[in-house]
């Protein structure tokens, strides 16, 4: 049995104001031809369908494409909820779709929805937990010791019905403890929702959403990370679709397949006419979106819109220069008596910005406290 394993499609989402509906559309269509291509029987998607619990009209149409186009091959699809859907609209005409091998767990009500499926090594168990909270389950539970999110999901495999001694599979949307995290994802406070992997234990393995970035957490628990870049701090990964191929119980092999989007994040620094040169810039694909450091010591009035005329899509935009580098506390311990405007304006600039005014900007302080003065008489 080999698997394609995705999750955090975040349809719907913006990077920065900018729409990212066609790109997804793009990354959807490259993930279904990847799956074909490496001979996958089914796709796992590990939750976060939407970035929002209630989607746009186009996150929803495209979702709605991205599963007719699904249905139309030999593939099966298995889908959970994350924290950023809303389970129930997920979970729409679930049971219509499972006559297209559309398989969908998205609702807890007590035990996660297990879909038995065969292959030449025997039945395959594929457990689809969605996201969920420890007061849910507690609900159900009331007697079960639940203190915390491990103790949640070791209570919900024990009630799960699922047998270890037989091949299993888990796709399960949840922080779990060890995992890098991106400024992209949801950030609890300190490690409330951590799940320890030991849980796991028992599983061929665990197809996990939530964290962006791709990465192991135990031996064959996995986050397969976010098909797109949603954040600046995501710009050096690369990202994939997780392959996974089951033979006996025990006997799994995982690899990653690249994707390649329609638009790549590009860092950029240097300064301001520099980066506005054709020579520099004239070899880049301008299309892309673009994360800009700025060298210059002084700020440039309206330099975004000056960039974007050439950069169109900039997603982040910040400075390196000594004001930056230097941590500066601003205070008003320093005698005022003594000094006059143009000195206590001096030092003032001096503090911000970890250098003395030029001359020009000297004369032109000067000139404006001149005219302040000239105007109060």
């Amino acid at each position: 049995m080999k698997l394609a394993h995705i999750s955090d499609l975040h349809l719907g989402k913006k990077l920065d104001n900018f729409s990212l509906i066609e790109n997804q559309e793009h990354i959807l269509a490259q993930i279904i031809d990847t799956a074909l291509s490496e001979g996958c029987d089914g796709i796992l998607i590990a939750g976060d369908v939407y970035d929002k619990s209630i989607p746009s009209a186009e996150a929803v149409k495209l979702f709605n494409e991205f599963l007719t186009n699904l249905s139309k091959t030999p593939l099966a699809v298995y889908i959970i909820s994350g924290n950023h859907d809303s389970s129930e609209r997920v979970n729409y005409a679930s049971e219509i779709l499972k006559a297209a091998n559309i398989h969908i767990g998205a609702v807890y009500d007590s035990k996660p929805e297990i879909i038995t499926v065969s292959d030449g090594y025997g039945e395959l168990d594929i457990c689809l937990m969605p996201f969920v909270k420890p007061s849910t389950v507690k609900g159900y539970y009331p007697d079960a010791v639940i203190d915390s999110y491990t103790d949640m999901m070791r209570v919900v495999i024990e009630k799960s019905g699922i047998d270890k001694s037989r091949r299993c599979v888990m796709v399960c949307h949840q922080f779990i403890t060890g995992a890098s995290t991106c400024d992209s994802e949801y950030a609890s406070v300190g490690t409330l929702d951590n799940i320890d992997a030991s849980v796991f234990e028992g599983f061929d393995y665990v197809a996990l959403g939530h964290i962006h970035s791709p990465q192991n957490i135990a031996e064959n628990v996995r986050y397969c990370g976010s098909p797109l870049k949603y954040s600046v701090s995501e710009i050096d990964q690369k990202k994939s679709v997780t392959i996974v191929e089951l033979k006996g119980k025990n006997d799994v092999s995982v690899y990653e397949k690249q994707l390649v989007p329609l638009r790549e994040m590009i860092p950029l620094k240097g300064s301001y006419d520099r980066l506005m040169e054709r020579s520099f810039y004239e070899g880049l694909d301008l299309d892309d979106f673009f994360s800009i450091t700025l060298t210059d010591e002084d700020e440039i009035p309206y330099v975004m819109n000056k960039l974007r005329n050439v950069y169109k899509y900039i997603v982040s935009l910040s400075y390196d220069n000594i004001r930056t580098r230097t941590e500066s506390i601003i205070n008003g311990e320093v005698s005022t008596e003594t000094r006059s405007p143009l000195e206590l304006f001096s030092s003032l600039f001096r503090q911000q910005w970890g250098r003395d005014m030029s001359d020009e900007q000297n004369e032109y302080i000067n000139r404006m406290i001149e005219e302040i003065w000239e105007d109060e008489e």
